[in-house]
This record gives C-alpha cells, sequence and structure tokens, in this order.
C-alpha cells in the first residue's frame, strides 16, 4: 500500500509518500480501506517532535494521522461480520496510522457514516465537529444571543455559525481578507467582517445598533481576541478554546475580566459525561450532520501531498478542515 511516512522530526517536506507493509488487523480490530484521512494541528506539532498533549514521544519512523474513513475491508479475530463493507469513520486516538491506504483500529471506535455525508465530511465532523460539540456545552444559545465567531472561516468556526443560525441567534463572523469573508457570509452568518480591517470593531457596534454580544466563541487570542471581548454586555461569556494567535497580552492562554472560561481538555470532557466523553461528542456530531444541521467546510489535499497540506495549515493557507484524499 501506499502511505505517507516521517523517518525524521523537522518541516512539512520530512513527509515522504512511499510504499510500506500493509497492517494487519489483531483481536477486535478491523482494517479500513482508507477513503479520508483528517490532518489536525497538533499533527504539525508532532512532526516536529514536540508531543503536546500526547502521552508519549512519538517513534521514528511512523505513519502520522489520527482520523480515518472509508470501507471495512477486512475484520480480526471476534469482529463481527455485519462489519465487512460498511462506511465507516473513526478517530484513532495516539496511535498513529491515518495518512495511508489502509488503517487499522479497534471495533469500539467505528461510526457508520450517515447517509448524507461523504468520507471527507465524516472525519472532519468525527475531529473537528466532536470539538466544536465540547465547545457549545458551555454556552446555550437561543433567538436573544448575539454570537461573535473569530476564525470563522476554519473548520471550527464553520460549524459554530450553523449552529448558531440554527439556535436562532444573531452571528458575527469574523475573518481575514475578503475571501474568507465572503465565505462565512455564505455560511450564514448575519454580519461577516475582515478583522484585519481596523474599523471592525465599530462596524460591528452600528450594525448590531446598541445591543451586546453574548458570547465569543474565541480559538484565536491575540488583538483580534481583544478587541471582541469588548463587544460583551453584562453577563456576557467569553468561550476559550485556544489561542492561535497568542495571548491578548503575554502570548499565553489568558482570561479577561473575569467573564473567560477555558474549555479546553479534561474540563470539556466531564461536561460531556457518559462513560466514553469522548464518543459521547462524537455521536452529537454525527447526529447535527445526519439531520442536516450542521455541514462542514472542507480543504482537501491528495494523499501524495500531505506536507503542501501541512504547510498550508501551517500559514493559514485552509479554509475548514483539512482532509488527504487517495
Amino acid at each position: 500500500m501506499h502511505a505517507v511516512r516521517l523517518h525524521a522530526f523537522g518541516p512539512a517536506e520530512n513527509l515522504t509518500y512511499e510504499e510500506t507493509e500493509a497492517p494487519r488487523p489483531g483481536p477486535g480490530q478491523v482494517r479500513v480501506a482508507v477513503r479520508a484521512s483528517g490532518v489536525h494541528l497538533l499533527d504539525t506539532a508532532l512532526r516536529e517532535g514536540r508531543t503536546g498533549p500526547a502521552p508519549a514521544p512519538v517513534e521514528l519512523p511512523t505513519v502520522p494521522g489520527r482520523e480515518v474513513a472509508g470501507v471495512v475491508e477486512s475484520l480480526g479475530e471476534g469482529v463481527a461480520h455485519l462489519w465487512l463493507g460498511k462506511r465507516v469513520v473513526a478517530h484513532l486516538g495516539f496511535v498513529p496510522g491515518g495518512y495511508a491506504e489502509l488503517a487499522v483500529t479497534e471495533v469500539e471506535r467505528l461510526h457508520e457514516i450517515p447517509g448524507n455525508l461523504d468520507f471527507a465530511e465524516a472525519v472532519a465532523m468525527i475531529g473537528t465537529g466532536r470539538t466544536t460539540m465540547g465547545i457549545l456545552q458551555f454556552a446555550p444559545l437561543g433567538p436573544g444571543s448575539v454570537v461573535v465567531v473569530p476564525a470563522a472561516a476554519g473548520g471550527i468556526g464553520t460549524l459554530l455559525v450553523q449552529y448558531a443560525k440554527h439556535a436562532g441567534a444573531t452571528v458575527v463572523g469574523l475573518a481575514g481578507g475578503p475571501e474568507k469573508t465572503a465565505r462565512v457570509a455564505a455560511n450564514g452568518a448575519d454580519l461577516a467582517v475582515d478583522y484585519r480591517d481596523p474599523e471592525w470593531p465599530a462596524k460591528v457596534r452600528a450594525r448590531l445598533g446598541g445591543s451586546t454580544a453574548t458570547v465569543v466563541f474565541d480559538g484565536v487570542g491575540g488583538d483580534v481576541a481583544r478587541e471582541a471581548v469588548a463587544l460583551l454586555g453584562p453577563g456576557g461569556r467569553h468561550i476559550v478554546f485556544g489561542w492561535s494567535s497568542g495571548g491578548i497580552e503575554d502570548g499565553g492562554p489568558y482570561l479577561v475580566d473575569g467573564v473567560s472560561e477555558q474549555v479546553l481538555g479534561p474540563v470539556m470532557l466531564g461536561r460531556a459525561g457518559g462513560p466514553d466523553p469522548l464518543r459521547t461528542l462524537e455521536l452529537r456530531a454525527l447526529a447535527e450532520a445526519a439531520a442536516g444541521r450542521l455541514t462542514p467546510a472542507v480543504h482537501r489535499f491528495p494523499l501524495a501531498e500531505a506536507a503542501a497540506a501541512h504547510r498550508a495549515l501551517e500559514t493559514r493557507g485552509t479554509t475548514g478542515k483539512v482532509v488527504l484524499e487517495p
């Protein structure tokens, strides 16, 4: 089979497309003929040799990738025959192997793909979608909500805009540049604003006509977050799920005037509940997509061009979830 392998930590160019031995499913596992592989920002950190939240350093050589969708084509011992031929999606956890034509995972990680989703969309929902469901636990939305979404053209931002609109909220989506702003408007935001325009906060206030924001969903940080938080009214909530542009002042995680709440990691999973909180969020994400309430944005690359996908992701040259397709 063909796969993308990493033999040495370093830049994106270290990802090589090559032939390698196909993995074999063990007891309780299946082998999936992969039709789409998810690319995550964490993958770029692991490629460089930074472990991030991973429980252990990556051992080389490795096939990166932790999210796959495809068709079950082989069963390990003890797996029910009914899985054979199913369209499935799975998050592999911290086990690598996703950037390949074939991948192995435990049967209990599988979800059958709803009929209205293609493979790339299913990958987006199993990763980006489950994170979005986790974030939304912390800010119930309704017709009286006024929601500000920085990075609204990104994978999570796209889904947050859609969810808020379906809930009846007024949505302000922020993005960098006219192309991304146009995507935000097409996605349903009531107001799509280019945060590169220094006058954008004043334009938002004028459009809101005296109303104030009730929620800011912030995965960006930096000056954009500072200006967005200033739009909140009394009792407003600043939900922090990342800081890709650094903290408002010191380049790190931050709180603002006591209204911020960081919802990453154990906090998000603790709210989800159930014996397997991650799976709980995955099921919610797929259900929202199956019902047509959420449609993920997908940026597709050929599997052989994984290095280009990493470079684009690192330089903010992507829109939506980055997916590799064989």
